[in-house]
């Protein structure tokens, strides 16, 4: 993609609403053109004008016009901002000047895919600046920061160089079936695989804390019935979201809130007490919480402090496949003497609050905000990077099999197939395809 190839483009950059200030942004070849016909003056490179913003012999606005020649641009076009008073309709006319001058309206992050094309940055780049613009707090802006600077590209193209090496020096072995493949370097294949595998797991286990760190963890309260789960929530979220009362079965359906502790967010979800029959509509309550605990991140266990036992039996099999529990004793108020909980548990009243501090350090834990705190190379994920690098991994294990195996033909695809799952990553190897997909989730002149 060349800027000769490309219509100019336009939006608004700042956020929707008034402001003291609002940027507009044009991208491609007419840019420089249109934009000192408003502005009437010749546009130096790199140069702050202030200018007034003209409409034939109308004054918009003065503003301050700046100019960025390709490729030293975000875009890697030639771009100009325009800077106004940040009035809607101020931007809006300013927008549709240019428009009549021929440039067209952006796309939902065509900017940043204009970025991506020609080469100024990678997909997961492209990624991180969405990520930087809706960071909730200083650890998810730092870490978003680290993704756009390239420290996740940086790595997973590390391992990506990795395997490209071994795969050719696999298919190059094919070529000298006649020899044994520890002749051919074979230790140093088996070696090269197993470092491989183990800079795949170290990555995939950072990534999930990105992951985590960028939406928050996905926790789903559970538990028998009057076990205090939505007074729970609602302790936890400092409202009174959830209906409390004393009749068995209160909660029906699926209640969402997301709540931040000390930087850790969570998306927590009430559910319908678990226990056996119940109404027709009960039912359904209970079967949407099974559900619900299929995409759990963790499952929040709620149970009355004073007979655990009973409601551990009683969730036992809707938690089997969640990847993490943590037990919550709760009514501690009503207990004559407070009973160790055991490491797993932890004591609570939802009612008194008694309890809640330990709870929320245990959570920020779980949520790996306290891993984020000590890590400088923490960097922001996505639930598609996880996704592929667990793929990658799972290839480098069938590529070594086959390799154990002398299937060597097989061992080259396998590699071949990591290899491009870790390009989906970084749109080393994307389809065209994707680009709609991924961009179009971004913010319009972004």
């Amino acid at each position: 993609m060349t800027t000769a190839d490309t219509d100019t483009i336009v939006a608004i950059a700042t956020a929707p609403g008034a402001g003291g200030v609002g940027v507009v942004r044009l991208s491609g070849p007419r840019s420089r053109a249109i934009a000192e016909v408003l502005c009437g003056c010749a546009l130096v490179p790199r140069y702050a004008h202030y200018v007034k913003l003209r409409a034939g012999e109308e004054t918009i606005d003065d503003g301050i016009a700046l100019y960025f020649a390709a490729p030293a641009s975000f875009t890697g076009e030639h771009v100009v901002e325009l800077q106004a008073h940040g009035s809607p309709v101020v931007l809006r006319r300013i927008v549709a000047e240019c428009n009549a001058r021929g440039a067209r309206n952006a796309r939902p992050g065509e900017f940043s895919e204009r970025a991506y094309l020609n080469g100024k940055i990678d997909l997961a780049q492209a990624e991180a600046v969405a990520d930087l613009i809706a960071a909730g707090d200083t650890r998810a802006a730092r870490a978003a920061r680290r993704a756009l600077d390239g420290v996740f590209s940086e790595r997973v193209d590390a391992i990506a160089t990795e395997l490209l090496h071994l795969r050719i020096h696999v298919e190059a072995a094919i070529d000298f079936a006649d020899e044994s493949l520890d002749t051919l370097g074979g230790p140093q294949l088996r070696e090269g695989l197993a470092r491989a595998a183990s800079q795949l797991a170290t990555l995939i286990a950072d990534a999930e804390r990105g992951r985590k760190l960028r939406d928050g963890l996905h926790a789903v309260i559970v538990g028998p019935p009057n076990a205090g789960k939505s007074s729970l929530l609602n302790a936890l979220a400092g409202s009174d979201r959830a209906i409390v009362t004393d009749i068995a079965g209160t909660t029906r359906d699926l209640l969402h809130e997301t709540v931040r502790m000390d930087g850790a967010e969570l998306t927590l979800v009430d559910t319908a007490g678990l226990r056996e029959g119940g109404d027709a509509i009960e039912r359904e309550g209970m079967r949407r919480a099974r559900d619900e605990l299929r995409r759990a991140d963790l499952a929040i266990v709620v149970l009355d402090a004073r007979e655990p036992d009973a409601g551990r039996i009683a969730v036992a099999d809707a938690i089997a496949d969640v990847p993490r529990r943590l037990w919550i004793h709760n009514k501690a108020d009503l207990l004559e003497a407070a009973p160790d909980p055991g490491a797993d548990a932890v004591l609570v009243s939802a009612r008194t609050g008694a309890g809640l501090a330990a709870l929320h350090d245990r959570l920020r834990h779980l949520s790996g905000a306290e891993a984020a705190d000590a890590s400088e190379g923490t960097f922001t994920a996505r639930a598609r990077h996880v996704d592929a690098l667990m793929r990658a991994a799972s290839h480098v294990d069938t590529a070594t099999a086959e390799l154990a195996a002398d299937a060597l033909e097989l061992a080259a695809q396998s590699l071949r197939d990591a290899h491009d799952a870790l390009g989906e990553i970084t749109g080393r190897m994307t389809p065209d395809a994707l680009l709609g997909h991924i961009f179009g989730s971004f913010c319009i002149g972004k």
